[in-house]
This record gives C-alpha cells, sequence and structure tokens, in this order.
C-alpha cells in the first residue's frame, strides 16, 4: 500500500487540522518546501497538497507559488486540492507542475464539469475528494452539508470517468483514533473499476495493515497526516526528523520509483 505523506498549507505554512476545523490548529513547519524535501529523503513516492486557504477562499491561487516551487524541486509527482473549481483552475495547477488534481466541491456542484474534466485532462490527473461525516458529503471547504450520500456520489462520478476518489473521514482526520475501515469497504465493494485512497484517523503501522487488508477490494494508498508529523511510526527513530538541520535535503532516497 502506498503511503502518502500530506502538507497541508495555510498561510504559507505546513500545518494540520482536527476534525476540518480550521481553528484546531497546530503548526508544524514554517517552510512547506523543505518539509516537502524530508518526506522525499524519508522515501516518500508521492506526495499530497492541502491548499486550505484556497477551500477556504474558493481561490486556487493562494499558495499557488508555494506550490510551483515543491512541484519544480521535487522528482516524485504531487497531487494538489483545495479551492479548484473550474477547469481553468485545473489547468493552471497542471502548468504549475502538478500532476493529479483533486477536486471536492465541483464535483457536487458541477458534475458535469468533472466529466469535461476527465475528458480534457484524463482519468490519471483528475480525482475528486469526497470528505465525509457519518458517510454524507461535505463542500466548501468541509463547511456545508451537500445532502448527498458518499456512496450516491462516488458512484455517479464512477459513471463519468473517474478512476479515484480520496476518501476522508472528517471527524477522525487528525484525531489518531483509527482509519474508517467499514466506510472504505462500503464504498469500495460498490465501485467497478475505480481505486480510493483512504485519508483520516491513521495513527500507526497498525492502521496501514488493516487497510491494506482492503487492498484486493481496490482501497491502494493511504495519505498519513499528524502520525507522520509526530513520530508514531517505529521507523522514524532512525529517520532524520529530530536532526532536520543536519540533513541534506537535496539527496532523496535512492530507493526507486514505484511504477
Amino acid at each position: 500500500m502506498l503511503v502518502i505523506p500530506a502538507i497541508d498549507l495555510r498561510r504559507g505554512q505546513c500545518v494540520r487540522h482536527r476534525e476540518g476545523r480550521i481553528e484546531d490548529e497546530t503548526d508544524y513547519f514554517a517552510d512547506p518546501l523543505l518539509m516537502a524535501k524530508l518526506w522525499r529523503v524519508q522515501n516518500a513516492k508521492v506526495l499530497h497538497l492541502a491548499n486550505l486557504d484556497g477551500a477556504h477562499d474558493d481561490a486556487t491561487g493562494v499558495n499557488l507559488e508555494c506550490i510551483k516551487e515543491i512541484a519544480a524541486e521535487l522528482d516524485i509527482p504531487i497531487q494538489v486540492g483545495g479551492g479548484v473549481r473550474s477547469l481553468e483552475a485545473i489547468q493552471t495547477l497542471i502548468d504549475a507542475g502538478v500532476h493529479r488534481v483533486v477536486v471536492g466541491t465541483m464535483a457536487v456542484r458541477s458534475p458535469d464539469l468533472v466529466e469535461e474534466a476527465v475528458k480534457q485532462f484524463g482519468s490519471s490527473r483528475i480525482v475528486v475528494g469526497i470528505d465525509a461525516v457519518n458517510g454524507q458529503v461535505r463542500t466548501e471547504g468541509r463547511s456545508k452539508d451537500a445532502g448527498l450520500d458518499a456512496i450516491t456520489h462516488a458512484l455517479d462520478m464512477e459513471r463519468r470517468g473517474v478512476k479515484r476518489f480520496v476518501y476522508t473521514d472528517i471527524m477522525r482526520e487528525g484525531m489518531l483514533t483509527g482509519p474508517n475501515i467499514p466506510a472504505y469497504r462500503a464504498l469500495a465493494s460498490r465501485l467497478t473499476t475505480a481505486h480510493i485512497t483512504a485519508a483520516g484517523g491513521v495513527s500507526g503501522y497498525r492502521d496501514l495493515l488493516a487497510l491494506q487488508a482492503l487492498e484486493p477490494l481496490g482501497v491502494d494508498s493511504v495519505i498519513v497526516g499528524r502520525a507522520l508529523y509526530e513520530n508514531q511510526f517505529p521507523c522514524q527513530k532512525i529517520w532524520c526528523w529530530h536532526e532536520k538541520d543536519r540533513v541534506d535535503l537535496n539527496k532523496p532516497s535512492t530507493a526507486p520509483l514505484s511504477a
């Protein structure tokens, strides 16, 4: 299972939120580029960037220069979501070097536009983010109940050509309480061609093992934030987190990239 470190961008810094609440925020790193390089040194194969300012302000341009810098400096794909509401916004991010663009509110507001985006940019470049509470979709930076069932929404998006979803259980995000395995299993068992990237709640390697059991159903990757930032994995004790000022962040791991 592919583990994808998350970098949440807000006010130009790397932060984390609990349960998606903007008022419950922890600043982890002042320089997102250095944080991205650190995850690469620790062998990340993909990075997930969430533009929190864009998600709440409905503006893709916020943090764009930071996103460009990370995409230019790293030798691995990055995926970005937050405030992406139009085809033009998708094009802007792709032009900035982003490999995959995650759309959430746009998929609820304008499902036909997502279908057009898949046709225009390809299914490998467009990901639908589903942020849910008790199986119900949230939009507008997770602040509004869309009145839409997550599985119903995903099935509609799959029919429109979407091949990947990032499913986040908002109430578990940043809480280290474990992933919502039943929700991922329920969604994966209904999809026919699309795959799922799980997000929210991972607290350590045992949670990764639990998610790995869902790989045959199409849950093939997981976004991890707080657990990585707070060194919840035993292997991090031999990595460079505690000596990051002495690490050459321009020399990433020599482990081969996955296909």
